[in-house]
């Protein structure tokens, strides 16, 4: 159901980019909007996890630079049944973390400094198992996707805006009403589904990474700790990658909150909880 739900959802947004070129161009740049978001998930497959660990200045670490923070990592994998990630550390008083990668295969756990200073091992192993958990149920290559097409189709409306959607004698492309509509509406239509498909993988994460942590109780007080830094101490990150955080790295509050990428920390609590109770 997850792999078919994801399907519908990046085709929606491969339509509504698609939507937008022929709104500026007409059938051409419907036909260049189509291959533009083929190579943007092309491109996003293979490099989406560098484009992400570079954009927070992410150094890997191994045995040797962060023997605990590496340990810690490698015993989770193996109780996951995962092959050892890559492991980064970013060097920001934050506390959060992130998962990355195309799949098992190639995948990257990034922890900020703040997140290994502030909790003790049972809460950093709760977050670091909702990581892997990511990568076990490979959300992350998704999420990256659909990052990628909705920042496009932001890209594309803007530029609609600009360029007035084609000749006003070529009715091909020439409606200023749909073109007014597009710009305004395509872009809220793909920050709404990029953070439906993060929110609703939220949820799984959390209980696949109580699984493979053996409880809940060390992720529902990592996340009670880091949802009370995080609205203190703000970490600069990137509103497309926000959604591959544990915790959304910036308070969002009215009606900004319809495009969280997280869904409430006290709802999550709750999920986890139950999972606590005989």
């Amino acid at each position: 159901m997850n792999v078919l739900r994801t399907a519908m959802l990046l085709a929606f947004l491969t339509a509504l980019f698609m939507a937008v070129g022929y709104l500026i161009g007409g059938s051409g740049g419907m036909v260049i909007a189509f291959l533009m978001a083929a190579g943007m998930n092309l491109f996003s497959y293979w490099n989406a996890d560098k484009m992400v660990l570079s954009m927070h200045h992410a150094v890997e670490v191994d045995e040797r630079t962060a023997p605990e923070f590496h340990a810690m990592v490698r015993d989770l994998a193996q109780r996951a049944g995962l092959p050892m990630p890559k492991t980064y550390l970013i060097d920001n008083p934050q506390p959060n973390a992130f998962a990355t990668g195309r799949n098992p295969q190639h995948a990257a756990v990034a922890a900020t400094e703040g997140i290994l200073q502030m909790l003790n091992d049972d809460e950093l192993e709760g977050v670091l198992a909702h990581e892997l958990a990511h990568e076990k149920h490979r959300d992350i290559l998704i999420s990256s996707v659909a990052a990628t097409l909705a920042a496009a189709i932001m890209m594309a409306a803007r530029f609609a805006m600009f360029f007035g959607g084609g000749r006003s004698n070529d009715r091909e492309g020439g409606n200023p009403i749909a073109l007014l509509a597009t710009m305004f509406l395509a872009p809220i239509a793909a920050m709404l589904i990029q953070a439906a498909i993060s929110r609703s993988r939220e949820f799984d994460a959390d209980a696949g990474g109580a699984a493979i942590a053996g409880g809940p109780n060390g992720l529902v007080s990592a996340l009670r700790k880091i949802e009370s830094a995080s609205r203190v101490v703000p970490l600069d990150a990137n509103p497309a990658t926000a959604h591959m955080f544990i915790v959304k790295p910036f308070s969002i509050s009215g009606l900004m909150g319809l495009f969280s990428t997280h869904p409430p920390t006290e709802r999550r609590v709750a999920a986890l909880m139950q999972l606590a109770r005989p």
